[in-house]
């Protein structure tokens, strides 16, 4: 099931988020708990949005207590903004597995996107809940925020394929392609635009590429 969705590039606390200290690795142990909380918020998610992501109801689905899990993410925004670090990774990987298989970068970019739409499309709730707390997050979640930025800003620079890489003219357009991303999925979540102007409006944003 794959699932994406990102939000601005940065955010006003990024300064004071890249200052803090790296948090130590976790333990085997330590991260399978972690994917169990994951895993119980988007079950949660797709079965009733951002409302049905209670932490009592996560610490109890996950089987943890509910201390423990707010010492792996102190808020259910926390909590939603990692769930969307992981839907795009599991999006990442297989892409990797299965490439766009279109020849212009353009084109595979917005393959990319679309197959990513698609994810979305069939959790809608998930879908809602994810980027209601992208909207929500303030200066305490900025290091989350960027990070799902910078994981969809690779996605489409990946999607690209370029033996060089993109020069400053194409990042600028990768920049203004996650923005649009970004705001048709807030206008489609929320009833303002279509399925098929959220597909025209990716096309549209992807061809700045060219």
């Amino acid at each position: 099931m794959e699932h994406t969705a990102t939000g601005p590039a940065s955010s006003p606390g990024a300064k004071s988020a890249e200052a803090r200290p790296s948090p130590l690795p976790l333990t085997e142990r330590q991260e399978a708990r972690r994917r169990r909380i994951l895993a119980a918020s988007t079950t949660l998610a797709c079965g009733g949005g951002f409302d049905a992501v209670q932490m009592r109801e996560v610490a109890e689905s996950s089987g943890v207590a509910l201390g423990t899990l707010y010492r792996y993410f102190p808020s259910k925004i926390h909590l939603l903004v990692a769930t969307m670090e992981d839907q795009l990774a599991l999006l990442h990987e297989a892409l990797r597995q299965r490439p766009p298989a279109a020849t212009a970068p353009s084109e595979r970019v917005a393959e990319t996107l679309l197959r990513a739409f698609r994810g979305l499309q069939r959790e809608p709730q998930l879908a809602d809940a994810m980027v209601r707390a992208l909207i929500f997050a303030d200066r305490s979640v900025s290091a989350e925020v960027d990070t799902v930025s910078r994981l969809t800003t690779t996605i489409i620079v990946d999607a690209m394929d370029l033996p060089d890489g993109p020069d400053a003219r194409q990042l600028s357009a990768v920049r203004v392609i996650e923005h649009t991303w970004h705001a048709t999925l807030v206008a489609w979540l929320s009833g303002r635009a279509t399925v098929a102007q959220v597909r025209q409006d990716i096309r549209t944003a992807s061809r700045l590429l060219d």
